[in-house]
Protein backbone atom coordinates (compact mmCIF):
# COMPACT_ATOMS: atom_id res chain seq x y z
CA UNK A 1 0.00 0.00 0.00
CA UNK A 2 2.66 2.49 0.89
CA UNK A 3 4.59 1.86 -2.47
CA UNK A 4 1.30 2.50 -4.24
CA UNK A 5 0.95 5.69 -2.41
CA UNK A 6 4.73 6.47 -3.07
CA UNK A 7 4.16 5.88 -7.06
CA UNK A 8 0.60 8.02 -7.17
CA UNK A 9 2.51 10.91 -5.30
CA UNK A 10 5.48 10.50 -8.22
CA UNK A 11 3.07 10.66 -10.70
CA UNK A 12 1.06 13.57 -9.30
CA UNK A 13 4.68 15.40 -9.31
CA UNK A 14 5.50 14.29 -13.11
CA UNK A 15 1.74 16.18 -13.94
CA UNK A 16 1.80 19.25 -12.06
CA UNK A 17 5.40 19.84 -13.95
CA UNK A 18 4.87 18.76 -16.87
CA UNK A 19 1.43 20.61 -16.99
CA UNK A 20 3.57 24.06 -17.27
CA UNK A 21 5.87 23.00 -19.59
CA UNK A 22 3.71 21.60 -22.39
CA UNK A 23 1.57 25.00 -21.56
CA UNK A 24 5.33 26.61 -22.32
CA UNK A 25 5.89 24.45 -25.01
CA UNK A 26 2.81 25.04 -26.68
CA UNK A 27 2.76 29.12 -26.63
CA UNK A 28 6.15 29.25 -27.60
CA UNK A 29 5.65 26.94 -30.76
CA UNK A 30 2.83 29.13 -31.23
CA UNK A 31 4.75 32.27 -31.46
CA UNK A 32 7.29 30.40 -33.65
CA UNK A 33 4.88 29.89 -36.11
CA UNK A 34 2.98 33.23 -36.12
CA UNK A 35 5.94 34.55 -36.51
CA UNK A 36 7.24 32.32 -39.34
CA UNK A 37 4.38 32.57 -40.66
CA UNK A 38 4.52 36.73 -40.31
CA UNK A 39 7.73 36.57 -41.88
CA UNK A 40 6.48 34.35 -45.11
CA UNK A 41 3.79 36.77 -45.71
CA UNK A 42 5.90 39.77 -45.30
CA UNK A 43 8.53 38.33 -47.60
CA UNK A 44 5.54 37.40 -49.60
CA UNK A 45 4.69 40.98 -50.26
CA UNK A 46 7.99 42.51 -50.39
CA UNK A 47 8.81 39.89 -53.07
CA UNK A 48 5.69 40.98 -55.15
CA UNK A 49 6.48 44.60 -54.52
CA UNK A 50 9.80 43.91 -55.78
CA UNK A 51 8.62 41.73 -58.85
CA UNK A 52 6.04 44.38 -59.58
CA UNK A 53 8.40 47.75 -59.26
CA UNK A 54 10.89 45.39 -61.37
CA UNK A 55 8.73 44.57 -63.87
CA UNK A 56 7.28 48.03 -64.37
CA UNK A 57 11.09 49.65 -63.61
CA UNK A 58 12.09 46.59 -67.26
CA UNK A 59 8.63 48.09 -68.88
CA UNK A 60 9.11 51.32 -68.46
CA UNK A 61 12.80 51.90 -68.55
CA UNK A 62 13.48 52.11 -72.03
CA UNK A 63 10.66 55.07 -72.41
CA UNK A 64 12.32 57.23 -69.43
CA UNK A 65 15.70 56.53 -71.27
CA UNK A 66 14.34 58.13 -74.06
CA UNK A 67 12.66 60.02 -72.65
CA UNK A 68 15.12 61.94 -71.58
CA UNK A 69 17.05 61.91 -74.38
CA UNK A 70 14.30 63.49 -75.41
CA UNK A 71 14.22 66.57 -73.14
CA UNK A 72 17.52 67.50 -73.77
CA UNK A 73 17.15 68.26 -77.04
CA UNK A 74 14.10 69.98 -76.24
CA UNK A 75 16.52 72.03 -74.20
CA UNK A 76 17.75 73.41 -77.49
CA UNK A 77 15.04 74.87 -78.36
CA UNK A 78 13.53 71.83 -80.47
CA UNK A 79 10.09 71.12 -79.66
CA UNK A 80 6.72 70.35 -81.49
CA UNK A 81 6.55 68.48 -84.69
CA UNK A 82 10.36 68.49 -84.93
CA UNK A 83 10.66 66.63 -81.76
CA UNK A 84 8.04 64.03 -82.70
CA UNK A 85 9.81 63.49 -86.36
CA UNK A 86 13.21 62.79 -84.42
CA UNK A 87 11.04 60.50 -82.32
CA UNK A 88 9.60 58.48 -85.15
CA UNK A 89 12.71 58.53 -86.96
CA UNK A 90 14.54 57.10 -83.61
CA UNK A 91 12.29 54.02 -83.81
CA UNK A 92 12.42 53.53 -88.01
CA UNK A 93 16.32 53.51 -87.72
CA UNK A 94 16.60 51.32 -84.29
CA UNK A 95 14.27 48.48 -85.94
CA UNK A 96 16.06 48.91 -89.68
CA UNK A 97 19.82 48.77 -88.41
CA UNK A 98 19.43 47.03 -84.89
CA UNK A 99 20.88 49.84 -82.60
CA UNK A 100 19.56 52.15 -79.85
CA UNK A 101 17.13 54.41 -80.64
CA UNK A 102 17.69 56.29 -77.16
CA UNK A 103 21.22 56.94 -78.54
CA UNK A 104 19.99 58.00 -81.97
CA UNK A 105 18.39 60.97 -80.03
CA UNK A 106 21.55 61.44 -78.26
CA UNK A 107 23.60 62.10 -81.33
CA UNK A 108 20.60 64.57 -82.16
CA UNK A 109 21.66 66.66 -79.33
CA UNK A 110 25.20 67.20 -80.35
CA UNK A 111 24.50 67.78 -83.81
CA UNK A 112 22.13 70.57 -82.74
CA UNK A 113 24.48 71.92 -80.74
CA UNK A 114 26.96 71.84 -83.40
CA UNK A 115 25.01 72.61 -86.26
CA UNK A 116 22.68 75.94 -85.81
CA UNK A 117 19.46 76.60 -87.54
CA UNK A 118 17.95 73.14 -88.18
CA UNK A 119 14.15 73.32 -88.43
CA UNK A 120 11.45 70.89 -89.38
CA UNK A 121 12.36 67.64 -90.41
CA UNK A 122 16.24 68.67 -91.04
CA UNK A 123 16.92 67.71 -87.55
CA UNK A 124 15.94 63.89 -88.31
CA UNK A 125 17.53 63.61 -91.35
CA UNK A 126 20.82 64.53 -90.15
CA UNK A 127 20.51 62.43 -87.40
CA UNK A 128 19.44 59.20 -89.04
CA UNK A 129 22.36 60.20 -92.50
CA UNK A 130 24.83 60.63 -89.69
CA UNK A 131 23.97 57.17 -87.86
CA UNK A 132 23.67 55.32 -91.56
CA UNK A 133 27.29 56.27 -91.96
CA UNK A 134 28.09 55.15 -88.44
CA UNK A 135 27.37 52.07 -89.34
CA UNK A 136 28.41 52.04 -93.04
CA UNK A 137 31.71 52.97 -92.15
CA UNK A 138 32.34 51.03 -88.44
CA UNK A 139 32.63 53.84 -86.72
CA UNK A 140 31.30 55.45 -83.73
CA UNK A 141 28.39 57.30 -83.71
CA UNK A 142 30.87 60.15 -81.73
CA UNK A 143 32.89 60.43 -84.49
CA UNK A 144 30.09 60.88 -87.28
CA UNK A 145 28.13 63.32 -85.46
CA UNK A 146 31.76 65.39 -85.24
CA UNK A 147 32.34 64.82 -88.89
CA UNK A 148 28.75 66.04 -90.07
CA UNK A 149 29.52 68.98 -88.03
CA UNK A 150 33.17 70.01 -89.52
CA UNK A 151 31.33 68.77 -93.09
CA UNK A 152 28.24 71.52 -93.05
CA UNK A 153 30.97 73.72 -91.44
CA UNK A 154 32.79 73.74 -94.73
CA UNK A 155 30.36 73.32 -97.09
CA UNK A 156 27.47 75.47 -94.62
CA UNK A 157 26.46 77.40 -98.62
CA UNK A 158 26.24 74.36 -100.36
CA UNK A 159 23.92 72.97 -98.32
CA UNK A 160 21.86 76.21 -97.71
CA UNK A 161 21.64 76.39 -101.65
CA UNK A 162 20.81 72.38 -102.03
CA UNK A 163 18.81 71.66 -99.13
CA UNK A 164 20.38 70.62 -95.65
CA UNK A 165 18.39 67.59 -95.67
CA UNK A 166 19.14 66.41 -99.34
CA UNK A 167 22.57 67.78 -98.22
CA UNK A 168 23.55 65.68 -95.82
CA UNK A 169 22.68 62.86 -97.31
CA UNK A 170 24.58 63.12 -99.92
CA UNK A 171 27.40 63.92 -98.05
CA UNK A 172 27.24 60.87 -96.02
CA UNK A 173 26.55 58.94 -99.27
CA UNK A 174 29.56 59.86 -100.76
CA UNK A 175 31.82 59.43 -97.74
CA UNK A 176 30.35 55.87 -97.68
CA UNK A 177 31.25 55.35 -101.26
CA UNK A 178 34.91 57.09 -100.47
CA UNK A 179 35.47 54.85 -97.44
CA UNK A 180 34.32 51.22 -99.54
CA UNK A 181 36.39 52.91 -102.88
CA UNK A 182 39.85 53.28 -101.20
CA UNK A 183 39.72 50.71 -97.97
CA UNK A 184 39.47 53.49 -95.69
CA UNK A 185 37.12 53.82 -92.50
CA UNK A 186 34.69 56.74 -91.94
CA UNK A 187 36.93 57.79 -88.66
CA UNK A 188 40.20 58.34 -91.45
CA UNK A 189 37.61 60.32 -93.73
CA UNK A 190 36.74 62.22 -90.67
CA UNK A 191 40.77 63.08 -89.66
CA UNK A 192 41.21 63.98 -93.39
CA UNK A 193 38.53 66.76 -93.45
CA UNK A 194 39.57 67.82 -89.88
CA UNK A 195 43.23 68.81 -90.63
CA UNK A 196 41.79 70.08 -94.59
CA UNK A 197 39.57 72.43 -92.98
CA UNK A 198 37.73 74.64 -95.81
CA UNK A 199 40.97 75.57 -97.23
CA UNK A 200 39.54 73.72 -100.61
CA UNK A 201 36.34 74.44 -100.53
CA UNK A 202 37.36 78.35 -100.28
CA UNK A 203 39.30 77.91 -103.55
CA UNK A 204 35.91 76.39 -105.05
CA UNK A 205 36.96 72.78 -105.40
CA UNK A 206 34.06 70.80 -105.48
CA UNK A 207 33.01 67.94 -102.57
CA UNK A 208 33.87 64.55 -104.99
CA UNK A 209 36.98 65.88 -106.06
CA UNK A 210 38.09 66.93 -102.26
CA UNK A 211 37.50 63.02 -101.32
CA UNK A 212 38.93 61.82 -104.31
CA UNK A 213 42.18 63.26 -103.53
CA UNK A 214 42.24 62.35 -99.86
CA UNK A 215 40.79 59.38 -100.50
CA UNK A 216 44.18 58.27 -102.67
CA UNK A 217 46.16 59.94 -100.48
CA UNK A 218 45.35 57.08 -98.18
CA UNK A 219 46.06 54.66 -100.18
CA UNK A 220 49.68 55.39 -97.78
CA UNK A 221 49.40 57.32 -95.35
CA UNK A 222 46.91 58.33 -92.72
CA UNK A 223 43.75 60.38 -93.39
CA UNK A 224 45.03 63.32 -91.10
CA UNK A 225 48.25 63.04 -93.05
CA UNK A 226 46.78 63.08 -96.16
CA UNK A 227 44.35 66.43 -95.06
CA UNK A 228 47.88 67.78 -94.11
CA UNK A 229 49.61 67.49 -97.62
CA UNK A 230 46.46 68.77 -99.71
CA UNK A 231 46.36 71.63 -97.21
CA UNK A 232 50.16 72.43 -98.33
CA UNK A 233 49.02 72.00 -101.51
CA UNK A 234 46.46 74.59 -101.86
CA UNK A 235 48.43 77.04 -99.71
CA UNK A 236 51.66 77.27 -102.33
CA UNK A 237 49.55 76.98 -105.44
CA UNK A 238 49.12 80.52 -106.10
CA UNK A 239 52.85 80.96 -105.48
CA UNK A 240 53.54 78.18 -107.50
CA UNK A 241 51.99 79.26 -110.89
CA UNK A 242 54.01 82.45 -110.80
CA UNK A 243 57.28 80.48 -110.21
CA UNK A 244 56.41 77.94 -112.45
CA UNK A 245 55.01 80.61 -115.17
CA UNK A 246 51.78 78.07 -115.35
CA UNK A 247 48.11 79.10 -114.94
CA UNK A 248 46.68 76.88 -112.47
CA UNK A 249 42.81 79.62 -111.65
CA UNK A 250 40.47 80.14 -114.26
CA UNK A 251 39.26 83.68 -115.13
CA UNK A 252 37.62 83.98 -111.92
CA UNK A 253 40.57 83.49 -109.88
CA UNK A 254 39.15 79.76 -108.80
CA UNK A 255 41.83 76.63 -108.82
CA UNK A 256 41.34 74.96 -111.46
CA UNK A 257 40.73 71.15 -111.13
CA UNK A 258 43.45 68.96 -110.14
CA UNK A 259 43.60 66.91 -113.36
CA UNK A 260 44.56 70.34 -114.93
CA UNK A 261 46.74 71.44 -112.84
CA UNK A 262 48.52 67.78 -112.76
CA UNK A 263 48.59 67.93 -116.78
CA UNK A 264 50.20 71.58 -116.63
CA UNK A 265 52.86 70.37 -114.43
CA UNK A 266 53.53 66.96 -116.53
CA UNK A 267 53.35 68.78 -119.72
CA UNK A 268 56.53 71.25 -118.57
CA UNK A 269 58.46 68.27 -116.28
CA UNK A 270 56.78 64.85 -117.73
CA UNK A 271 55.65 61.67 -116.23
CA UNK A 272 58.17 61.75 -113.91
CA UNK A 273 60.12 64.05 -111.09
CA UNK A 274 64.02 63.59 -111.06
CA UNK A 275 65.93 65.31 -107.87
CA UNK A 276 66.31 68.83 -109.78
CA UNK A 277 62.67 69.02 -110.57
CA UNK A 278 61.53 68.16 -107.57
CA UNK A 279 63.72 71.09 -105.59
CA UNK A 280 61.97 73.36 -108.59
CA UNK A 281 58.49 72.13 -107.38
CA UNK A 282 59.18 72.41 -103.92
CA UNK A 283 60.86 75.94 -103.98
CA UNK A 284 57.68 76.89 -106.12
CA UNK A 285 55.34 75.48 -103.49
CA UNK A 286 57.69 76.05 -100.96
CA UNK A 287 57.29 72.21 -98.86
CA UNK A 288 58.14 68.73 -98.70
CA UNK A 289 54.36 67.85 -98.18
CA UNK A 290 52.81 69.50 -101.28
CA UNK A 291 55.72 68.06 -103.73
CA UNK A 292 54.85 64.31 -102.22
CA UNK A 293 51.41 64.89 -102.84
CA UNK A 294 51.66 66.21 -106.32
CA UNK A 295 54.12 63.12 -106.65
CA UNK A 296 51.50 60.53 -105.74
CA UNK A 297 48.60 61.69 -107.80
CA UNK A 298 50.82 61.77 -110.48
CA UNK A 299 51.19 58.72 -110.78
CA UNK A 300 47.98 57.55 -111.05
CA UNK A 301 45.51 60.34 -112.85
CA UNK A 302 43.57 58.16 -115.23
CA UNK A 303 42.24 56.81 -111.51
CA UNK A 304 41.71 59.65 -110.14
CA UNK A 305 39.79 60.85 -112.50
CA UNK A 306 37.55 57.69 -112.22
CA UNK A 307 37.08 58.13 -108.75
CA UNK A 308 35.90 62.12 -108.94
CA UNK A 309 33.59 60.82 -111.32
CA UNK A 310 32.22 57.88 -109.54
CA UNK A 311 31.81 60.48 -106.39
CA UNK A 312 29.94 62.71 -108.40
CA UNK A 313 27.43 60.41 -109.08
CA UNK A 314 26.60 59.73 -105.53
CA UNK A 315 23.57 61.49 -104.61
CA UNK A 316 22.07 60.64 -101.89
CA UNK A 317 22.14 58.54 -98.57
CA UNK A 318 21.23 54.88 -100.56
CA UNK A 319 25.03 53.92 -100.84
CA UNK A 320 25.47 54.17 -96.84
CA UNK A 321 22.35 52.51 -96.42
CA UNK A 322 23.24 49.80 -98.73
CA UNK A 323 26.56 49.36 -96.73
CA UNK A 324 24.97 49.61 -93.56
CA UNK A 325 22.34 46.89 -94.06
CA UNK A 326 25.23 44.66 -94.96
CA UNK A 327 26.65 44.98 -91.69
CA UNK A 328 23.06 44.77 -89.61
CA UNK A 329 22.79 41.42 -87.30
CA UNK A 330 19.13 39.93 -87.28
CA UNK A 331 19.74 39.74 -83.11
CA UNK A 332 20.47 43.10 -83.25
CA UNK A 333 17.43 44.06 -85.19
CA UNK A 334 14.93 41.36 -83.02
CA UNK A 335 16.30 42.63 -79.46
CA UNK A 336 16.31 46.86 -80.87
CA UNK A 337 12.45 45.57 -81.88
CA UNK A 338 11.69 44.93 -78.43
CA UNK A 339 13.08 47.49 -77.10
CA UNK A 340 11.68 49.87 -79.11
CA UNK A 341 8.24 48.12 -78.65
CA UNK A 342 8.70 48.90 -74.83
CA UNK A 343 9.55 52.62 -75.22
CA UNK A 344 6.40 52.87 -77.41
CA UNK A 345 4.30 51.24 -74.35
CA UNK A 346 6.17 53.64 -71.94
CA UNK A 347 5.92 56.89 -73.66
CA UNK A 348 1.97 55.72 -73.84
CA UNK A 349 1.50 54.97 -70.41
CA UNK A 350 4.11 57.96 -69.09
CA UNK A 351 1.58 60.94 -69.65
CA UNK A 352 -0.96 58.64 -66.92
CA UNK A 353 1.63 58.14 -64.73
CA UNK A 354 3.59 61.29 -65.01
CA UNK A 355 0.98 63.05 -62.98
CA UNK A 356 1.03 60.37 -60.11
CA UNK A 357 4.40 60.44 -59.82
CA UNK A 358 4.49 64.29 -59.53
CA UNK A 359 1.98 64.02 -56.84
CA UNK A 360 3.55 61.14 -55.10
CA UNK A 361 6.76 63.41 -55.34
CA UNK A 362 4.77 66.90 -54.58
CA UNK A 363 3.91 64.94 -51.42
CA UNK A 364 7.21 63.25 -50.39
CA UNK A 365 8.49 67.10 -50.68
CA UNK A 366 5.93 68.03 -48.16
CA UNK A 367 6.75 65.45 -45.61
CA UNK A 368 10.36 66.53 -46.29
CA UNK A 369 9.29 69.96 -45.01
CA UNK A 370 7.22 68.45 -42.09
CA UNK A 371 10.55 66.79 -40.65
CA UNK A 372 11.84 70.15 -40.44
CA UNK A 373 9.30 71.87 -39.26
CA UNK A 374 8.45 69.21 -36.36
CA UNK A 375 11.92 67.73 -35.38
CA UNK A 376 10.54 66.25 -32.19
CA UNK A 377 7.29 64.43 -33.86
CA UNK A 378 9.86 63.23 -36.38
CA UNK A 379 12.49 61.59 -33.50
CA UNK A 380 9.37 60.07 -32.03
CA UNK A 381 8.50 58.66 -35.44
CA UNK A 382 12.15 57.23 -36.08
CA UNK A 383 12.12 55.65 -32.44
CA UNK A 384 9.09 53.73 -33.24
CA UNK A 385 10.46 52.68 -36.84
CA UNK A 386 13.55 51.74 -34.77
CA UNK A 387 11.17 49.99 -32.28
CA UNK A 388 9.37 47.83 -34.55
CA UNK A 389 12.89 47.14 -36.61
CA UNK A 390 13.90 45.92 -33.43
CA UNK A 391 11.59 43.63 -32.64
CA UNK A 392 11.52 42.45 -36.44
CA UNK A 393 15.19 41.57 -35.71
CA UNK A 394 14.07 39.39 -31.96
CA UNK A 395 11.35 38.33 -33.98
CA UNK A 396 13.87 36.73 -36.41
CA UNK A 397 16.54 35.54 -33.99
CA UNK A 398 14.03 33.72 -32.12
CA UNK A 399 13.58 32.03 -35.61
CA UNK A 400 16.55 31.36 -36.24
CA UNK A 401 17.61 29.96 -32.94
CA UNK A 402 14.51 27.35 -33.20
CA UNK A 403 15.76 26.55 -37.08
CA UNK A 404 19.23 26.00 -35.87
CA UNK A 405 17.44 23.52 -33.04
CA UNK A 406 15.83 21.84 -35.62
CA UNK A 407 18.43 21.56 -37.82
CA UNK A 408 20.80 19.93 -34.76
CA UNK A 409 17.97 17.59 -34.20
CA UNK A 410 17.22 16.36 -37.34
CA UNK A 411 21.40 16.16 -37.85
CA UNK A 412 21.19 13.68 -34.88
CA UNK A 413 18.63 11.63 -36.49
CA UNK A 414 20.25 11.80 -39.90
CA UNK A 415 23.44 10.53 -37.90
CA UNK A 416 21.82 8.06 -36.02
CA UNK A 417 20.30 6.72 -38.96
CA UNK A 418 23.44 6.65 -41.05
CA UNK A 419 24.76 4.56 -37.63
CA UNK A 420 21.97 2.37 -37.66
CA UNK A 421 23.13 2.03 -41.59
CA UNK A 422 26.24 1.27 -40.25
CA UNK A 423 24.92 -1.29 -38.24
CA UNK A 424 23.04 -2.81 -40.51
CA UNK A 425 26.11 -3.38 -42.96
CA UNK A 426 27.94 -4.86 -40.46
CA UNK A 427 25.10 -7.28 -39.94
CA UNK A 428 25.06 -8.15 -43.83
CA UNK A 429 28.21 -8.29 -43.53
CA UNK A 430 28.50 -10.92 -40.46
CA UNK A 431 25.60 -12.64 -42.26
CA UNK A 432 27.46 -13.01 -45.54
CA UNK A 433 30.65 -14.32 -43.77
CA UNK A 434 28.24 -17.09 -42.21
CA UNK A 435 27.25 -17.93 -44.92
CA UNK A 436 30.34 -17.91 -47.21
CA UNK A 437 31.40 -20.92 -43.96
CA UNK A 438 28.47 -22.51 -44.59
CA UNK A 439 29.04 -22.55 -48.42
CA UNK A 440 32.92 -23.49 -47.45
CA UNK A 441 31.51 -26.10 -44.81
CA UNK A 442 29.27 -27.65 -47.61
CA UNK A 443 31.84 -27.95 -49.79
CA UNK A 444 34.52 -29.63 -47.40
CA UNK A 445 31.66 -32.00 -46.41
CA UNK A 446 31.04 -32.61 -49.88
CA UNK A 447 34.52 -34.43 -50.85
CA UNK A 448 34.95 -37.75 -49.57
CA UNK A 449 38.35 -37.20 -47.74
CA UNK A 450 37.43 -35.25 -45.57
CA UNK A 451 34.52 -38.13 -44.50
CA UNK A 452 37.77 -40.34 -44.51
CA UNK A 453 39.27 -37.97 -42.43
CA UNK A 454 36.85 -37.38 -40.00
CA UNK A 455 36.27 -41.48 -39.03
CA UNK A 456 40.19 -41.27 -38.30
CA UNK A 457 39.47 -38.35 -35.94
CA UNK A 458 36.67 -39.92 -34.21
CA UNK A 459 37.94 -43.15 -33.82
CA UNK A 460 41.13 -41.76 -32.40
CA UNK A 461 38.81 -39.81 -29.99
CA UNK A 462 36.65 -43.14 -29.15
CA UNK A 463 40.07 -44.79 -28.26
CA UNK A 464 41.24 -41.87 -26.07
CA UNK A 465 38.05 -41.53 -24.40
CA UNK A 466 38.13 -45.46 -23.59
CA UNK A 467 41.56 -45.25 -22.30
CA UNK A 468 40.78 -42.60 -20.30
CA UNK A 469 37.73 -43.72 -18.88
CA UNK A 470 38.04 -47.33 -18.58
CA UNK A 471 37.89 -47.15 -14.73
CA UNK A 472 34.88 -45.90 -14.79
CA UNK A 473 33.33 -48.13 -17.15
CA UNK A 474 34.36 -51.20 -15.82
CA UNK A 475 32.86 -50.00 -12.71
CA UNK A 476 29.62 -49.25 -13.95
CA UNK A 477 29.58 -52.43 -16.01
CA UNK A 478 30.60 -54.74 -12.52
CA UNK A 479 27.30 -53.20 -10.95
CA UNK A 480 24.56 -54.27 -13.58
CA UNK A 481 22.97 -58.00 -12.67
CA UNK A 482 23.91 -59.19 -15.93
CA UNK A 483 27.83 -58.23 -15.63
CA UNK A 484 27.17 -60.31 -12.31
CA UNK A 485 25.72 -63.38 -14.34
CA UNK A 486 27.95 -63.41 -16.53
CA UNK A 487 30.89 -63.65 -13.76
CA UNK A 488 28.96 -66.50 -11.79
CA UNK A 489 28.70 -68.46 -15.26
CA UNK A 490 32.73 -67.73 -16.09
CA UNK A 491 33.28 -68.95 -12.14
CA UNK A 492 31.72 -72.08 -12.91
CA UNK A 493 33.43 -72.76 -15.85
CA UNK A 494 36.59 -71.44 -14.19
CA UNK A 495 36.26 -73.99 -11.06
CA UNK A 496 35.56 -76.99 -14.06
CA UNK A 497 38.71 -76.05 -15.43
CA UNK A 498 40.87 -75.94 -12.44
CA UNK A 499 39.67 -79.40 -12.19
CA UNK A 500 41.62 -80.34 -15.41
CA UNK A 501 44.87 -79.14 -13.48
CA UNK A 502 47.30 -78.45 -15.02
CA UNK A 503 46.57 -78.46 -18.47
CA UNK A 504 44.49 -75.69 -18.32
CA UNK A 505 46.96 -73.50 -16.78
CA UNK A 506 47.85 -72.07 -19.97
CA UNK A 507 44.73 -71.15 -20.90
CA UNK A 508 44.38 -70.07 -17.12
CA UNK A 509 46.75 -67.47 -17.75
CA UNK A 510 45.43 -66.44 -20.81
CA UNK A 511 41.73 -65.29 -19.26
CA UNK A 512 44.03 -63.68 -16.53
CA UNK A 513 45.26 -61.38 -18.96
CA UNK A 514 41.89 -59.99 -19.52
CA UNK A 515 41.14 -56.46 -18.11
CA UNK A 516 38.83 -56.93 -14.69
CA UNK A 517 39.32 -60.62 -14.40
CA UNK A 518 41.88 -62.06 -12.81
CA UNK A 519 42.26 -65.90 -12.18
CA UNK A 520 45.60 -66.43 -10.41
CA UNK A 521 45.54 -67.95 -7.34
CA UNK A 522 46.03 -65.17 -5.07
CA UNK A 523 42.76 -64.41 -6.17
CA UNK A 524 40.91 -67.65 -5.79
CA UNK A 525 42.28 -68.00 -2.50
CA UNK A 526 39.24 -66.73 -0.77
CA UNK A 527 41.46 -66.33 2.72
CA UNK A 528 44.41 -64.58 0.78
CA UNK A 529 42.72 -62.65 -1.17
CA UNK A 530 39.59 -61.75 1.96
CA UNK A 531 41.40 -62.41 4.68
CA UNK A 532 37.68 -61.32 7.08
CA UNK A 533 35.91 -63.94 5.07
CA UNK A 534 36.12 -67.73 5.38
CA UNK A 535 35.89 -69.88 2.50
CA UNK A 536 33.28 -70.16 0.29
CA UNK A 537 30.29 -71.48 1.74
CA UNK A 538 26.54 -71.79 2.03
CA UNK A 539 26.29 -69.23 4.44
CA UNK A 540 22.91 -70.15 7.22
CA UNK A 541 20.26 -67.38 6.94
CA UNK A 542 17.02 -66.76 8.24
CA UNK A 543 14.09 -65.67 6.31
CA UNK A 544 14.47 -62.08 5.00
CA UNK A 545 18.55 -62.63 4.76
CA UNK A 546 21.37 -60.65 6.14
CA UNK A 547 19.76 -57.62 5.39
CA UNK A 548 16.79 -58.79 7.94
CA UNK A 549 18.90 -60.11 10.83
CA UNK A 550 21.09 -57.02 10.49
CA UNK A 551 17.73 -55.16 11.14
CA UNK A 552 16.35 -57.29 13.91
CA UNK A 553 19.78 -56.44 15.60
CA UNK A 554 19.82 -53.18 15.11
CA UNK A 555 15.87 -53.18 16.46
CA UNK A 556 17.19 -55.19 20.00
CA UNK A 557 20.25 -52.75 20.68
CA UNK A 558 17.40 -50.13 21.16
CA UNK A 559 18.16 -48.12 17.75
CA UNK A 560 21.76 -48.24 17.41
CA UNK A 561 23.29 -47.43 14.28
CA UNK A 562 26.14 -49.94 12.58
CA UNK A 563 28.37 -50.03 9.47
CA UNK A 564 29.66 -52.82 7.86
CA UNK A 565 32.23 -52.67 5.72
CA UNK A 566 34.10 -55.06 3.99
CA UNK A 567 38.26 -54.47 3.28
CA UNK A 568 40.59 -56.04 -0.11
CA UNK A 569 43.89 -55.45 -1.30
CA UNK A 570 43.01 -56.76 -4.24
CA UNK A 571 39.88 -56.87 -6.62
CA UNK A 572 37.14 -59.53 -5.92
CA UNK A 573 37.07 -62.41 -7.92
CA UNK A 574 34.14 -64.45 -9.01
CA UNK A 575 33.99 -66.12 -5.42
CA UNK A 576 34.11 -63.03 -3.81
CA UNK A 577 31.54 -61.41 -5.69
CA UNK A 578 29.15 -64.55 -5.26
CA UNK A 579 29.07 -64.81 -2.02
CA UNK A 580 28.53 -61.03 -1.65
CA UNK A 581 25.58 -61.34 -4.18
CA UNK A 582 24.30 -64.24 -1.94
CA UNK A 583 24.91 -62.35 1.72
CA UNK A 584 22.78 -59.16 -0.04
CA UNK A 585 20.16 -61.71 -1.43
CA UNK A 586 19.81 -63.04 2.06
Amino acid sequence: MQALEKLMFAIGIVDQVSKPLAKIDKQISSVAVHSRQGFMNAGIGAAGLAASGYLLQRTLGPALEMQKALGEVESLGVHGKALSQLNRKAFMFSVKYGESATDFVSSSYDIQSAIAGLTGNELSEFTNASGVLAKATKADAGTITDYMGTMYGIFKNDAAAMGKADWVNMVAGRTAAAVQMFKTTGAEMSGAFTSLGANANAAGIQLEEQMAILGTLQATMSGSEAGTKYKAFLAGVGKAQSSLGLQFTDSEGRLLPMLNVLEQIKGKFGDTLNVSESDALKSAFGSDEAVSMIKLLMADTDGLAGSIDSLGNVKGLSKAEQMAKAMVDPWDRWSAGITAVQIGIGQSLLPVLNPLIEMLSDTLAEMAGWTQMYPNLTRWIGYAVLTIIGMTAAVAAFNLAIGVSQIAIAAWGVAGLALTGIMKTLEMVMLLGKAAVWLFNAALWANPITWIVAAVILLIAAVGALIYYWDDLVSAIASTDAFQFLLSIVESIVTWFKSLGGIVDWVLDKLDAIPGIELGRSSLDVKQAAPSLSAPQQLKTTPGGISQQISNAISNQGGNTYHVGIESKTAPGPAELSEWLAMEGA
